[in-house]
């Protein structure tokens, strides 16, 4: 696991992470939030640990920045302790705030606590069948993790109708009614053609063959891959 810490204190740094790498984890630390925000170009991390009060951007300014290259979690260490300072802090976009001075067993807790939501929500936003993924939030669709298959937006909706479904043929009506909200037996022949040019474009990726089986005159469903 990758923690940022952004304190312009050096020691506060240093004491942060020598617990924390001791705890397992890669720490980088800035003294800046400008040098950390130039720094998430090359760098993913799963929780950042940000200070409000700095020279140059403070915390509360660089929350919105740094939004902008990740959607990891971000704790703020501020010695205001006021309820007016917290709602501050956590309607500025941050997930959590802590008080100086605090424990460094807690702020581990907390930096864990974090994560964990992350991960959870992050899996409750994917779905995954070996190789294929969906990314629900983004409609995209990638392969092996890292590649994306283009689809049309037709194309989506009708796999995930039947991904969601797995091993359950799903009448040309039900699709019919959950992609276009209604259903003539005229739309049919439609259905048929993107189910046709999503299996083409799924079948070029290995792994893929023959996830999307036809019914015949019932409808479709999906074949978990092997």
């Amino acid at each position: 696991m990758v923690l940022m810490i952004i304190d312009d204190d050096r020691d506060i740094l240093e004491i942060n992470k020598n617990h924390l790498s001791d705890e397992g984890y890669k720490v980088y630390t800035y003294q800046t939030a400008d040098d950390a925000i130039s720094a998430l170009k090359q760098i993913h991390p799963d929780c950042i640990v940000l200070d409000i009060m700095m020279p140059g951007t403070d915390g509360l300014n660089a929350i919105n920045v740094i939004k902008r290259y990740t959607d990891s979690p971000i704790i703020l260490l501020s010695g205001l302790a006021s309820e007016d300072n917290r709602v501050e802090g956590l309607m500025s976009g941050a997930d959590d705030y802590m008080v100086k001075p605090y424990s460094l067993k807690e702020l581990s807790a907390r930096i864990r606590l974090q994560i964990k939501k992350k991960n959870i929500t992050k899996a409750a936003n994917t779905i995954t069948y070996p190789p294929l993924q969906i990314k629900l939030l983004d409609r995209k669709v990638l392969y092996n993790d890292d590649t994306e298959i283009i689809l049309a937006n037709r194309e989506y909706e009708l796999l995930l109708l039947l991904v969601q479904n797995p091993g359950v043929v799903i009448p040309f009506e039900t699709i019919g009614k959950k992609i276009w909200g209604i259903y003539q037996e005229s739309d049919r022949r439609t259905i048929m053609v993107v189910a046709s040019r999503l299996r083409k474009k799924l079948e070029s990726y290995g792994g893929l063959m023959n996830c999307i089986e036809t019914a015949y005159g019932k409808g479709y469903k999906f074949i978990i891959p092997r």
